[in-house]
């Protein structure tokens, strides 16, 4: 925050703002004002209407697409799953420019800014008709996009993902900055800002999947899209209104080159033995001004520990840091190299996670159902179906947060009731449950078509169930993803560890593709027929379902076998009581 006078430090003190020491010269740290819950309305409230606006327009895409743009179901799934893939991708980019170059509050508000033109884009592409192709009628010849009008809903799309790549890494974390790491009150906060941040948004979608929806299945495409780019002005107001009470956390440049030194640095040492005991023994050295936890030594991937071997060549400065760190590297550089390896295999179970979470044709099962509320006419809008997912979630939070935490901490003596494993290896588990569930209902739904009808007679709200188990894996194992990688992570790379979770997302977008393409080119000569024809009814989405159940089954096993290998951030092998995590000095701040 900004640098007020030495007097008025000495004297002035927050009490949630502990000092370093009593002296006041210019390597001291500044006083931090953490604002945590009163800067909560603008963080939470920029990103609750950032989701009012991008969840608005992508979860109808596939409709609108089919629909305005006359492509084919194949086609318009396929270039979502893309899309998805490559906005996941771009919080990689993101987070590296953020955690290196920018800071969490420049990337976010330029993110917002490319947000709010890339809805604008494609709200355009519904309100000028040499924006999309000619309406096409049942029976008529669909004319497809020309190069022109795909072109700019890309443009669109493009101006999306950049947003996407800047805010979905740092908002997060950025929250998480207001709150102080070293106050029994801020670590609490901490905890609980995960629950309720998934919890805001979550309302945010679902409130978009119904509203937003329907206003553009039933009123007007053009209104419709117009609502989600007027949601993230307000997005953008909301964010820049909050920008006096902000912690900006500056970059301490690339955290990338110090893991790749330790690498070099390893291997040019790979042929050297390591001492009998290396925590004692081995090059240790922390800068002063780090933001990054001191951690113990673990004997994991002990082949990197070669890099903070001294030989005669090395030598240090006058500070104790290496003269060269491609040469000698400390053992704190080769733990915090080490928690990234260690997270890796952990994160791939996210990709068959997703993928048996994400429930991508229950909008085309929904469109052939009976969508009547009741005996009432009114239909509701196909792609509201996902709001049931978000419904449970939203509900589960709440009570997970405040009364099943409290008791499991009381049984398990455990922070969090259950560790962040477990938390996790439920949410895969529910996705089998979940496919299951789906495999049936899609059974159900197909067998009530009655000859000539391309809608069955089955109530859509048969898709709850599944929808319902979705969101309570999403519960369990997103939130827990998202915790995982903040706090395993090094603290000068928790904007990368953010966009771990969405490359999972990506991955598993990419496989999804790749898995949805391959069913449908192997299935076409079957007896049984197409399994994801066009039409539904006249395939097998219930042996898609069963496939991916036996996917989900599989990865759970692997979780199995990572969470048993896992060593959590901060738990050390040699017991030596001076290698304890401690946290480093005070960040450094601007304005």
């Amino acid at each position: 925050m900004e640098k007020n006078e030495k007097e008025s430090l000495k004297t002035v003190v927050d009490h949630e703002t502990p000092f370093a020491a009593a002296n006041y010269d210019d390597d001291e740290p500044e006083k931090i004002n953490y604002r945590g819950i009163k800067a909560m309305p603008f963080i939470i409230g920029n990103e609750t209407f950032e989701k009012l606006g991008a969840i608005g327009t992508i979860s109808n895409l596939q409709v609108y697409l089919t629909t305005v743009f006359n492509m084919k179901r194949i086609s318009a799934t396929t270039l979502l799953n893309v899309f998805n893939g490559t906005t996941n991708i771009a919080t990689l980019v993101g987070a590296y420019l953020c955690d290196t170059y920018f800071g969490r509050y420049k990337t976010l508000g330029f993110a917002s800014i490319a947000s709010l033109f890339g809805l604008l884009a494609i709200a355009l592409t519904a309100v000028f008709k040499n924006l999309h192709p000619p309406h096409c009628s049942p029976g008529d010849t669909c004319v497809g996009p020309d190069v022109g009008q795909m072109a700019f809903l890309l443009f669109g799309f493009a101006l999306l993902i950049i947003g996407a790549g800047g805010i979905r890494p740092c908002n997060l974390a950025f929250g998480v900055d207001q709150f102080n790491p070293k106050t029994e009150s801020g670590k609490r906060g901490i905890d609980s800002f995960f629950n309720w941040y998934y919890f805001t948004v979550t309302f945010a979608q679902i409130v978009s999947l119904t509203l937003v929806v329907y206003v553009q299945s039933n009123v007007s495409w053009s209104i419709g899209l117009g609502l989600p780019a007027i949601f993230m002005f307000f997005s953008c107001l909301m964010y820049f209104v909050g920008a006096y009470m902000y912690v900006k956390v500056k970059p301490e440049g690339s955290p990338i080159t110090s893991l790749i030194q330790v690498a070099v640095a390893a291997t040019k040492k790979r042929r050297l033995k390591l001492p009998e005991q290396p925590w004692l023994s081995l090059f240790d050295y922390a800068p002063p001004k780090s933001i990054n936890s001191r951690l113990p030594y673990t004997e994991q991937f002990k082949f990197l520990d070669k890099a903070a071997i001294i030989t005669p060549e090395d030598k240090i400065n006058p500070d104790g840091s290496s003269s060269n760190p491609w040469n000698l590297c400390s053992t704190q550089q080769i733990e915090d190299a080490k928690c990234i390896l260690r997270v890796i295999p952990v994160s791939l179970t996210a990709i068959f996670y997703h993928i048996g979470a994400q429930q991508q044709y229950i909008v085309f099962q929904a469109l052939q159902s009976d969508r009547h509320l009741g005996n009432t006419g009114f239909q509701i809008p196909a792609a509201s179906y996902i709001v049931f997912a978000m419904l449970s979630l939203t509900m589960w939070v709440p009570l997970y947060d405040r009364i099943v935490v409290p008791l499991l901490r009381k049984i398990t003596k455990r922070e969090g009731g259950i560790t962040i494993l477990q938390r996790m290896g439920i949410g895969i588990f529910l996705t089998i449950v979940t496919s299951l569930v789906g495999a049936v209902v899609e059974e159900r739904r197909r067998s009530q078509v009655a000859p000539g009808s391309s809608v069955s007679a089955m109530s859509a709200m048969w898709l709850a169930p599944q929808l319902a188990l979705s969101g309570f894996a999403e519960a369990f194992n997103a939130i827990g993803q998202i915790e995982f990688y903040y706090k395993q992570f090094p603290e000068n790379m928790r904007s990368v560890g953010g966009a771990f979770y969405f490359c999972g997302s990506a991955a598993s977008n990419y496989v999804y593709s790749f898995l949805i393409s391959v069913v449908h080119r192997m299935s076409e000569g079957n007896r049984s027929g197409n399994w994801l024809p066009e039409d539904l009814n006249k395939g097998r989405l219930d042996y898609f379902y069963y496939l991916v159940a036996v996917l989900c089954a599989l990865n759970f096993g692997y979780f199995l076998v990572c969470a048993s290998w896992y060593r959590y951030k901060g738990d050390g092998d040699s017991g030596v009581s001076g290698l304890e995590m401690e946290t480093k000095k005070h960040e450094i701040h601007s304005v």
